[in-house]
């Protein structure tokens, strides 16, 4: 009778942890941006998303994608290493432009939401709220049911961001 209720005990709990493994691995983002002037030996690279430390490191020649997620100190353990997306922004030969990166409503921190056009603190943390009670949003067109965020604020915001 004891090995029995050990042994669904066992069941129980494997079961219970297997339900905790989360289904959806967070992806990691690291945006590459080149400046217009010409390249210092050094440049910086922004690392975000599923990284302990998010932030600017310097990036050498040479290094690699490796180099820059263990400045950022690795990727956290909800990370999926397999769903890396770089983001990378420089001029063409012509001085012609790469099209702005858009913002995706569904992943971006606050302070990425804030730096949008219009958007301050207080929206930063409405959008995020929303996203949080409602799930993330399937059409742009969705912000404008967040509280504070109306036409005209939208009108502004349309072109600078994704759902993505």
């Amino acid at each position: 009778l004891i090995a029995f209720s050990l042994i669904v005990l066992i069941i129980i709990g494997g079961v219970f942890l297997f339900q905790q493994q989360p289904w959806s691995k967070e992806p990691l983002e690291i945006t590459f941006t080149t400046p217009t002037s010409p390249l210092p030996a050094e440049m910086e690279v922004y690392v975000g998303g599923a990284v302990v430390s998010p932030g600017w490191y310097p990036l050498e020649p040479g290094d690699g994608i490796e180099d820059v997620l263990s400045m950022a100190g690795g990727v956290t353990s909800d990370a999926d290493p397999a769903r890396v997306k770089l983001h990378i922004c420089e001029k063409f030969d012509s001085g012609e432009s790469v099209a702005p990166q858009l913002v995706s409503i569904n992943r971006a921190e606050a302070w990425l939401l804030d730096a949008l056009p219009g958007i301050g603190p207080a929206l930063a943390q409405n959008i995020i709220q929303y996203r949080q009670e409602n799930g993330p949003f399937v059409m742009i067109e969705e912000l404008l049911l967040v509280p504070g965020i109306g036409e005209a604020k939208y009108d502004g915001l349309k072109d600078s961001i994704t759902v993505e």
